[in-house]
């Protein structure tokens, strides 16, 4: 947006006539109208006082702190893109500083600039490419100071990736600080970090770790699509999320338990009494062994609970209870 444009829209959220703006400046109304038009500018002395009568900032009257639209962004970056392809790269990078000096608070836009140019000169095999490190790293770090959560995230994951790359592990791992310690993508980046570094039990703990909660959270989505489907009384589509999840247990050998108990309530539901009554029986014959997936070794580097005894044969109890109940 022009200086022009930037005075017309203020102009008009005061609702102010450029009669009135001259006067308050102490111009004239066709100084005002050709400060609009972009066929003149504002003396430099002036700047102030306008922004002033605007309510706004210099910046703001000189596009500093312009939002730019989502498709505005894409246009730019694909710019970027057709520039790396058809000119040199020191060509199409001084082309993207120029860009990144007009928007300077478009965050979005510097953190997209930064990916496009640190992946293109490694794909071109750049000269020297190296000397491009500075600012590459200054516009990460720009959009680091984002507003947007996930603009940092994303600045902070591309910072993390360019100190990896260049095997400054401690640089790197500072910016796991901006990723939630409930983020699976932290500790998947500081088992990287383990792994890079030689501490290869700590790296395997990560990563077991991670496994076993994919585990959790593959089975629940999985148990939410199974309800969904019984209410809607779609009883095929619950027999598929049932039998998935018997795989995913399978799969990350969570133990028999846990691989036939997921299609007892559908078994339950269609009085299938022949699928309840086997269903039953692996049930109990493998309640004893219900965390075998501590021996597993898939986890074999995490640190588990001793199990107690009594939980188990109060477990069995329970389940020989559910069992002898009439209705069920």
């Amino acid at each position: 947006m022009h200086l022009g444009e930037v005075i017309r829209k203020y102009r008009k959220r005061k609702n102010m006539t450029q009669e009135e703006m001259a006067f308050r400046l102490g111009v004239t109304a066709p100084a005002v109208n050709k400060w609009e038009n972009g066929n003149s500018m504002p003396d430099i002395m002036m700047l102030a006082p306008i922004a002033r009568l605007l309510g706004i900032t210099t910046d703001e009257l000189l596009s500093f702190r312009e939002e730019l639209t989502a498709k505005e962004i894409k246009d730019i970056i694909e710019e970027a893109d057709r520039k790396l392809k058809e000119q040199p790269f020191e060509e199409a990078f001084q082309w993207a500083k120029q860009i990144t000096e007009q928007y300077p608070n478009c965050e979005q836009l510097i953190w997209q600039i930064a990916v496009v140019f640190d992946a293109g000169r490694i794909l071109k095999a750049v000269p020297g490419q190296e000397r491009y490190d500075s600012m590459i790293c200054e516009w990460y770090r720009r959009a680091l100071e984002s507003q947007d959560e996930t603009v940092r995230q994303e600045a902070a994951d591309s910072l993390f990736s360019f100190y990896l790359r260049n095997k400054e592990y401690e640089k790197a791992e500072q910016y796991l600080a901006y990723f939630s310690i409930q983020n699976p993508e932290r500790k998947r980046k500081q088992a990287q970090i383990y792994s890079e570094t030689n501490r290869i039990q700590e790296a395997y703990q990560a990563y077991e770790e991670l496994l076993f909660v994919d585990y959790q959270m593959v089975n629940a989505a999985l148990q939410g699509l199974y309800l969904l489907a019984v209410n809607e009384n779609d009883l095929k589509k619950a027999h598929l999320f049932a039998d998935k999840q018997s795989q995913a247990a399978k799969c990350f050998e969570m133990g028999r338990y846990h691989e036939v108990s997921s299609q007892l309530e559908i078994a339950t539901i269609e009085k299938d009494k022949d699928a309840v009554l086997k269903i039953r029986e692996e049930m109990l014959n493998s309640v004893d062994d219900i965390f075998s997936f501590t021996r597993s070794p898939l986890y074999e580097h995490m640190n588990f609970k001793e199990v107690n005894e009594d939980f188990l044969k109060e477990l069995k109890g329970n389940l020989m209870q559910c069992f002898q109940d009439e209705e069920n």
